[in-house]
């Protein structure tokens, strides 16, 4: 969860500063006011794509600095070099590069992968996750993060967000344009409401593609360590989150509107899939 948390709140910064900076351009006579719709969608094109590479190309120094990730250069313990043998194992197995690997200290059990690249991507794992869990079941998280890295997750998530980022900024901008007074304020209004229903369908596609990132941990590892690791983490669901501050608004749980917003299935319902019922 980690991972997209970061993206979609790099993705929602970048594009308010897109919206404001487009603004101005327009203001300075730069964009016109009243252009035709299809030179406005290539505007808005332009800034929706734009605001969510620039998110997918921090999104790597952004997870390592908000989680205080230590990346594994030398291996102090024996415990820092399994990690890199278990993920060299793995990102070979899957056909990528060596990705960065790195601990960060959180008592909640957790892991990520992000990264622009498949072949230069991160890997970090936390310390509850360690303690939490056995060998075999870090192996399976292990191998589920580097699916996510070979199955090109987050570009395709970039792809998505960024068609969901110019219809936002476009639809907002249409609709702004009917108003006398308060335009600028109403655009942005807008967009942020916009932006909550477009993550919807971000989050609909990061629940499809968790279940194959479990299928391609459970390929790498096994199904049974796979399934393991997952009921492992049934135990602390209930927990509360230790994301950093910046993030935690963002760890949705529970049901009704907010289950629309999460970015995981329920555990059961991976479980279930994973064990074929």
């Amino acid at each position: 969860m980690m991972r997209i948390l970061l993206f979609l709140a790099t993705n929602v910064a970048v594009l308010v500063m897109a919206s404001i900076v487009m603004a101005v351009l327009t203001a300075l006579g730069v964009i016109p006011e009243n252009m035709p719709y299809a030179s406005l969608l290539v505007w808005c094109a332009l800034f929706g794509f734009g605001g969510s590479f620039i998110s997918l190309a921090l999104s790597k120094w952004i997870a390592k600095r908000s989680t205080r990730a230590r990346v594994i250069e030398k291996p102090a313990n024996e415990i820092e070099q399994w990690l890199l043998s278990a993920v060299e194992r793995q990102a070979e197995k899957a056909g990528i590069g060596m990705p960065e690997v790195a601990i960060f200290n959180s008592p909640d059990p957790n892991a990520f992968a992000t990264g622009m690249f498949r072949n230069n991507a991160l890997v970090a794992v936390s310390t509850g996750l360690l303690q939490l869990m056995g060998r075999s079941e870090v192996e399976a998280v292990l191998g589920h993060e580097v699916s996510h890295v070979a199955n090109g997750d987050m570009v395709t998530l970039t792809l998505i967000q960024g068609v969901l980022n110019t219809f936002v900024i476009f639809v907002a901008r249409i609709i702004a344009s009917q108003f006398d007074r308060g335009r600028f304020l109403i655009y942005i209004a807008l967009q942020m409401v916009f932006g909550v229903l477009a993550s919807v369908v971000v989050a609909w596609f990061s629940r499809r593609r968790e279940y194959r990132a479990d299928a391609g941990g459970a390929q790498i590892e096994s199904p049974a360590a796979m399934a393991s690791a997952l009921n492992r983490l049934r135990t602390v669901q209930d927990a509360r989150s230790q994301l950093p501050d910046g993030l935690a608004a963002f760890g949705i749980r529970g049901g009704g509107m907010m289950k629309l917003l999460s970015t995981h299935p329920p555990l059961e319902q991976r479980i279930a899939r994973l064990e074929g019922r």
